[in-house]
């Protein structure tokens, strides 16, 4: 393992960057329903997931485990729809219009 300092693992800084960034999604959602004073997601939460869990995918790879590769992988599957049906339904509002 690639250390920095002689102890600090630098895997270890990247996967609490992973998971800082998973927590952002959270953060950008709780801001945007506090202004709509409802619940609400917005695009970059699903964008924020997905970086999130593309970088959790990459640590559970190194670290070889297989309940977060699946997990993750099946995520970034699912966040990715999402964007396409908001995306779909956008060309559809416009088209309707």
């Amino acid at each position: 393992m690639f250390k920095l300092f002689n102890y600090i693992d630098l895997w270890v800084i990247f996967g609490f960057a992973a998971q800082f960034m998973f927590f952002l999604r959270f953060a950008v959602q709780w801001i945007h329903s506090e202004k709509a004073k409802e619940s609400v997601i917005p695009v970059s939460f699903w964008y924020f997931s997905i970086a999130g869990a593309a970088m959790i995918f990459i640590y559970a790879v190194h670290i070889k485990d297989p309940v977060f590769i699946a997990g993750q992988g099946l995520a970034i599957i699912i966040y990715l729809r999402n964007l396409r049906l908001i995306k779909n339904g956008k060309n559809s509002k416009k088209a309707a219009t």
